[in-house]
C-alpha cells in the first residue's frame, strides 16, 4: 500500500509518496511533526525528529519534486528547483541527501512558502 503524506504551509497543501526505503520508513514512524521553514533557493528544508546515516544510494543531484532527508542537519529537505549551489541544469542539495519520496502535483505552489513560516507533516487520508 501506498504512503502518502500531507507538508502543509500556510494556504499551501501538497501530498508526496514515500519510497521503500530505510530513511522513508523512519520517516512515516515519526510522523506528525511540524517545525518552521529554511528556504535556500528553490529549496524548502526543516529540522526533523529523525536521526539516520546517509544510505549507499545517496544523491548529490536530485529531481524536481524529490523529498530528501539531510542527515547533516536531520533535515526534511522539498526540492522544487536550483539550489544556490546547483550547475546549470541540474538541483544539488548542499551535500548529499537520503531521497526517500516525491511531492505529487503542482510543485510551483512551494515557491509560496515563506521562510520561518510553520510547516506540518503527517499522514494523509487514505
Amino acid at each position: 500500500m501506498a504512503r502518502i503524506i500531507k507538508i502543509s504551509s500556510e494556504s499551501v497543501t501538497v501530498t508526496a509518496e514515500l519510497l521503500e526505503t530505510p530513511t522513508a520508513d523512519a520517516v512515516w514512524a515519526a510522523l506528525p511533526f511540524s517545525n518552521d521553514v529554511n528556504t535556500w533557493g528553490d529549496e524548502i528544508y526543516f529540522t526533523i525528529p529523525v536521526q539516520t546515516e546517509l544510505e549507499d544510494d545517496a544523491a548529490e543531484v536530485v529531481q524536481e519534486g524529490d523529498l530528501g532527508y539531510w542527515p547533516t542537519g536531520a533535515a526534511f529537505c522539498v526540492f522544487f528547483g536550483p539550489t544556490p549551489v546547483s550547475r546549470p541544469g541540474e538541483i544539488r542539495p548542499a551535500s548529499a541527501v537520503n531521497v526517500f519520496g516525491t511531492v505529487q502535483g503542482d510543485l510551483a505552489v512551494l515557491k509560496s512558502i515563506n521562510e520561518g513560516s510553520t510547516i506540518v507533516v503527517e499522514k494523509a487520508d487514505q
